[in-house]
Order: structure tokens, then C-alpha cells, then sequence
């Protein structure tokens, strides 16, 4: 009953990581910027360091403020695309932002201890309040997707759109990260957003469907990462990643073999010799 009352928050709160993350992995994965979300994560991550230097507790308007500079880059990301691979320029802002949050991070009392902190989160130590202010935000922002989805995954599918429309997409999305990489760290938020939409992905093309395929295996295995974190004592995000790297990586060997399969019956036989 203990471990039932403690894991209960930290549930809920993966529930709701699971539930707004596969919305915009399939955007992300119709986009083709795979890793836009490590970046704007990372990047938000400088907001948080700067947070930690001067003395506060990673929870201030700092990481908004980034959010909304990342945002406001990534929005562009079309016109950027024009001039040089969108995912080159995305890798850029990821280091950039890696090795500045290291030195902001080295100037800190706990750098070592900080850096995990935003890397890794610690979800399981997370409170009531934070998973009630967490469900008010996600509500508020899945209502936006609901309401443009149609929208937003011609934005992502055709191009179709202008930069008000990106800027809102990119907003939201940023708000998002604030408060997932607060909660879970930049790793775990990173698999929230792209292993669950993948795995639907990968046996069907409508959007309604790879949804709810994706929040169905990211609360299956988030659920069990959550159990055997806690019951062996083992850190909680990178567990819950590479069991959702490995329903990816069963998924993609089932598909595979369904293919292989499906190719040989194809085949004709050869015809029978005649004497």
C-alpha cells in the first residue's frame, strides 16, 4: 500500500507526459526534425542553469524566457531550411545549448548534481500541486491542439501556413517543455515525445490511430519502468527510455518480419519442370 501512495503522483504525472507528448511527436515525425525536441529541451536547459547561478531552484522565468527565444528560432525553421540541412542547424543548437548550460552549471555550488537534475529529472519525487498546475497546462494546450488540429497537421504535412501559425505551434510546444523538462529532464521528455508516436507509426499512417497506439504502449511501459524503478531501486528515466527504445525496437522487428513474410507469398512459384 506505501509503494502504491508513492507512485501514485509520479503516474499520473507520466500519464500526463505520455498523453500531450504524442501530440506533437506526430508532428515532429511528419516534419522530419526528429530531434527538435532534444534541442528546445537543451535550450531551455540554459534558462534553468541560469536559474541554478543565481541562486534560484530551476523553476523561474528564466526557462520561460528561453522557451520563448527557441520557439520563436525554430518557427523560422522552414526559411532556415532553405540554406542549410534543418537537422544540421538543429544539432547546432543542441550543442550550442549543451556546452552552455555546462558552463553556466560549472560556476554553480552543485553543477554535477544541477546538470542530472535537468538531464534526468526526478519524477518520482514530484508533488500533488505540480501534477494539478502540470494537468491545467496540458489541458489548456491539448484543447489548442484539438481545436487547430487539422491546422497544425497540414503545417506539418503539406507546409501549409504562415509564420503566425508556426509561432503558435512552436509556442505551445515550448510551454509544454518548460514544464516536462522541469518535472522529467531533458532525456526522458525526449522519449515521451518521440518513441510512443513512433511505434504507432510504424503500423499505420492515420493520425488518430497512431495516437492512440502511442499512448497506449507509453503508458504500458512507462508504468513498468515506474515499478521496476522503484522496486529495485534504479534511476527512474533511464529506465522508462530503454524499455520504450525496446518496445520500439520489437515493433520494428515485427514489422519486419510481417514484410518478409508478406514478400514470399508474393513470390511465384517456379514452374514445374516438364520431361
Amino acid at each position: 500500500m506505501d509503494a502504491l501512495s508513492f507512485l501514485v503522483w509520479p503516474f499520473l504525472a507520466c500519464i500526463l507526459l505520455v498523453l500531450i507528448h504524442a501530440c506533437f511527436g506526430i508532428h515532429i515525425i511528419e516534419r522530419g526534425i526528429i530531434f527538435v525536441d532534444l534541442a528546445l529541451a537543451q535550450f531551455i536547459g540554459i534558462g534553468l542553469a541560469l536559474s541554478f547561478l543565481l541562486g534560484g531552484d530551476g523553476k523561474t522565468g528564466l526557462a520561460l524566457l528561453f522557451a520563448g527565444i527557441g520557439a520563436s528560432i525554430l518557427a523560422f525553421s522552414r526559411h532556415v531550411a532553405r540554406h542549410v540541412n534543418i537537422e544540421a542547424f538543429i544539432g547546432v543548437l543542441y550543442v550550442f545549448s549543451l556546452a552552455a548550460a555546462i558552463l553556466i552549471l560549472d560556476r554553480t555550488p552543485h553543477g554535477l548534481e544541477e546538470f542530472k537534475a535537468i538531464l534526468n529529472g526526478n519524477i518520482l519525487w514530484v508533488t500533488p500541486g505540480e501534477v494539478l498546475s502540470t494537468a491545467v497546462l496540458y489541458a489548456t494546450i491539448g484543447l489548442l491542439q484539438g481545436i487547430l488540429w487539422r491546422r497544425f497537421l497540414a503545417l506539418s504535412r503539406d507546409r501549409t501556413g504562415g509564420i503566425l501559425l508556426e509561432l503558435l505551434f512552436f509556442g505551445s510546444f515550448a510551454a509544454v517543455l518548460v514544464k516536462s523538462v522541469q518535472i522529467a529532464g531533458v532525456l526522458q521528455v525526449f522519449a515521451f515525445l518521440l518513441l510512443p508516436a513512433l511505434i504507432g507509426r510504424l503500423f499505420f499512417r492515420e493520425p488518430l490511430k497512431i495516437l492512440l497506439t502511442a499512448w497506449l504502449t507509453g503508458i504500458v511501459f512507462t508504468t513498468a519502468g515506474l515499478a521496476l524503478s522503484y522496486s529495485f531501486d534504479i534511476p527512474t528515466a533511464p529506465v522508462i527510455v530503454a524499455l520504450l527504445a525496446l518496445a520500439f525496437f520489437a515493433g520494428l522487428a515485427i514489422k519486419m518480419a510481417r514484410e518478409g513474410c508478406a514478400r514470399r507469398r508474393e513470390v511465384p512459384s517456379p514452374p514445374a519442370f516438364k520431361s
